[in-house]
Formats: structure tokens, C-alpha cells, sequence
């Protein structure tokens, strides 16, 4: 297939483009910084710096969007919302503009999302026909999975990937915590009793292929593994992989004064299972987060091409 991805350089997205290209796939990726696409990818990728380099008589049979600035960094600002935003609605809206302009228009619509998707909900197990909880991560995920269904007007299918806390060696969130952690710093975040809804990257990879192959496929989709995790479990699990105590806690209010309103991201609780996934039949490879967290540290960072 002839595969056009934004996002391709990011911690899923070079993994992804890896996979494509063992499978004798064609990808185009759209990125900013044309050389980090080389360094990473290979010279068989083809760059585009903007998408209105796209032609109407380009032909991609996928789009897969990932595009979007990183949502942990720098605090909450009004102005760091909108980059947010325009990064993630922004793109994908004028994703929809060229898909709109195509002669022949793809097979499937791949569009990011996350399980910020459903708010801030406690110990309610959520489904992806839950009800969700509104604040700034839910509105952001909601807004931009809007617009991705518009696709669907063009005759193309749609496929939404909320997508929990990834797993994998050599980046994502895993990599902020381990220096605490095997320095024997590390600790529960606030009280420890938020859940944490978590994936291995390879079975997010998994995911997306699954969704190129099975046209019954459509709509939202928890990329999540069918066990959740408190942070406390969480914490207790990762300073048991690498032999180290996890004794310093980390207060709420410490968090709070420290991110502002970012913190929800570290004490938000959200239980998310993969309802419509299993259902479909799809078998995950890391269910357990053991064995995820073991294969994650036993690797050296992603070899990319």
C-alpha cells in the first residue's frame, strides 16, 4: 500500500514507519525536519515539509495522523492550549481539505486520539461507549476526533485510535521516570489510587495494522491493554524491574503547584479497557504490565533505520 503518515518521527510513529517498510509498504511521511525523517526512517521515505505538497492526483490508499505537539512540557498557558490545538484540530482539518481535493480518495483514515478522551472518572470502568468527563484534555480529544469523522463524507473510513500510556524502550513517558526510579527516588504520585490505562507500543503497531487489513473496522478504538493499573501498582511493578526501592511519594499538592492545571494528567484517573478490541478479536501480545515493563527495559532504544 501507498502509506501517508504525519507524525512519522514521534515515539510511536518511527516504530510504525518501521513495521510499514518490513511489510513492503510505501510511506510518505509529512514532518517539519526532512533530515530527521532520513536519519530515522531511511532514504526510501519520502518527505513532505507541508501538505500542500499533496497533488489531487496523489494516491494513498491510508493516512495515518498522528501529528501533534507533545501535550507534557511546558505548563498550561493560554497560549501553549492553542499550540495544543492547532497542532492536533489545526492539521487534521487541513488533512480533511486534501482529502477533500484527491481524485481518488484513500481506503482509511487512521486519526489519533487518547483516552484523555474520557476525562477524569475515578474507578469507573470505561468502555468506548462511556460517557465523558469534561475538561481540557476531553474537550481537545473530542474536538479533533470531530473533525477526523468528516472524512467519512468522502466515502472513506474512519478508524479512532484513543491511545493510553505506551510502553516501549528508548522514549515516552517510560523514560522521564527512570532516572528517579533507578537513582531510588521514585514513588507513588499523589495518593497512588489513580488508574493508569497503559499499551506496548508494539501492540499499538498491531492495532493499526489490524485496521488496514479489517475493513469491518470503523470508528473509536481504546488502545489500551485489557489490565489497567493503579499508580501505586504501577510504581510498585516498575522499582521491582529495576531492584530498586519506590519510598519517595510525590504529594498532589506538590504536583499541583508545580504543572497547574497540567497535573490532571498525573493524577486524573482514568480505567479504560479496550471493549470494542476484544470484542473484534484482537489478541494483544502484552497484557500483563510486567512483562511489558521487563521487555521495554531489557532493550536498547529503537534501532531506527
Amino acid at each position: 500500500m501507498n502509506i501517508l503518515i504525519t507524525g512519522g518521527t514521534g515515539f510511536i510513529g518511527g516504530a510504525l514507519i518501521n513495521s510499514l517498510i518490513e511489510q513492503g509498504h510505501t510511506v510518505t511521511v509529512l514532518s517539519r525536519n526532512p533530515d530527521k525523517v532520513a536519519k530515522l526512517c531511511g532514504s526510501g521515505v519520502t518527505a513532505l515539509t507541508s501538505l500542500s505538497q499533496l497533488n489531487a492526483e496523489d494516491r494513498y490508499q491510508v493516512i495515518i495522523n498522528l501529528a501533534g505537539a507533545p501535550i507534557v512540557g511546558a505548563r498550561w498557558s493560554k497560549a501553549r492550549k492553542q499550540e495544543i490545538r492547532d497542532s492536533r484540530i489545526g492539521l487534521t482539518e487541513q488533512l480533511i481539505t486534501c482529502i477533500a481535493r484527491m481524485e481518488i480518495k484513500p481506503n482509511l483514515l487512521i486519526s489519533g486520539s487518547a483516552i484523555g478522551y474520557y476525562g477524569n472518572q475515578g474507578d469507573t470502568v470505561l468502555s468506548e461507549h462511556a460517557t465523558p468527563y469534561e475538561d481540557f484534555s476531553q474537550q481537545l480529544c473530542a474536538d479533533w476526533e470531530a473533525v477526523a469523522k468528516q472524512a467519512e463524507q468522502f466515502g472513506v473510513r474512519v478508524c479512532l485510535i484513543r491511545t493510553g500510556l505506551v510502553i516501549a524502550e528508548g522514549g515516552g513517558f517510560l523514560q522521564q521516570m527512570l532516572l528517579p526510579f533507578r537513582l531510588g527516588l521514585g514513588g507513588r504520585l499523589g495518593d497512588g489510587r489513580q488508574w493508569m490505562s497503559w499499551i506496548h507500543r508494539q501492540d499499538w503497531i498491531n492495532i493499526a495494522l489490524a485496521m488496514m487489513t479489517d475493513t469491518t473496522m470503523h470508528g473509536a478504538y481504546n488502545a489500551t491493554a485489557p489490565n489497567p493499573v493503579t499508580n501505586a501498582e504501577f510504581t510498585r511493578l516498575l522499582a521491582q524491574c529495576l531492584n530498586r526501592p519506590a519510598l519517595l511519594p510525590v504529594p498532589a499538592c506538590v504536583l499541583k503547584i508545580m504543572l497547574g492545571e497540567m497535573s490532571q494528567l498525573l493524577l486524573g484517573s482514568q480505567r479504560v479497557v479496550p471493549e470494542r478490541l476484544l470484542a473484534q478479536g484482537f489478541k494483544f501480545e502484552y497484557e500483563d504490565l510486567a512483562a511489558a515493563l521487563h521487555q521495554a527495559l531489557s532493550q536498547p532504544a529503537l534501532n531506527q533505520r
